[in-house]
């Protein structure tokens, strides 16, 4: 075997055996990440309830593609802002903790500032984390961090009054 020949042949050997390596991290990396809030395809969510402090709740309900605000006499409602709510879902978790590890006055959960619930499952969010622009959202038995980004606002504030 020529030695330009031995040399290309070491050479894929080693960028075969990196190409392992990271594949074998990013297995590792996936197995080992928090996951989102909800188990549910925001694309697939057909009912929206939102409840913020000093409002009534307000009830949405997907039809025909569109979302609706279904209190009182059906109305449409501004399907990017109810999409946005919808993809609260899949939210990126930053980390899970038992609620039993907090005081839910402490962390904004009693009583929570805005609590979504996406077909049925609900999410309660509390206040934002000292460690930087996240915020606690509750899920059940558990307490996430989740970015500050997805802390819900009413569907009728437009993005331009919030800035």
């Amino acid at each position: 075997m020529k030695r330009a020949t031995r040399q290309r042949l070491v050479l894929l050997l080693a960028v075969a055996a990196l190409l392992a390596i990271a594949l074998w991290q990013m297995r590792q990396d996936a197995r080992h990440a928090p996951g989102t809030l909800l188990q549910l395809d925001p694309a697939r969510i057909n009912h929206i309830v939102l409840s913020l402090p000093g409002a009534p709740a307000m009830h949405y309900a997907k039809r025909h593609g569109h979302w609706w605000r279904i209190d009182g006499t059906p109305a449409r409602a501004n399907d990017g802002r109810l999409n946005e709510l919808a993809d609260t879902a899949a939210a990126e978790v930053l980390s899970w903790r038992p609620a039993s590890d907090f005081d839910p006055a402490r962390i904004g959960l009693a009583p929570p500032r805005a609590a979504l619930s996406l077909d049925g499952q609900t999410l309660e969010f509390g206040e934002t984390s000292v460690t930087g622009p996240q915020r606690y959202v509750r899920a059940g038995q558990r307490v996430a961090l989740v970015s500050e980004r997805y802390m819900p606002r009413s569907p009728a504030i437009k993005t331009t009054e919030l800035q």
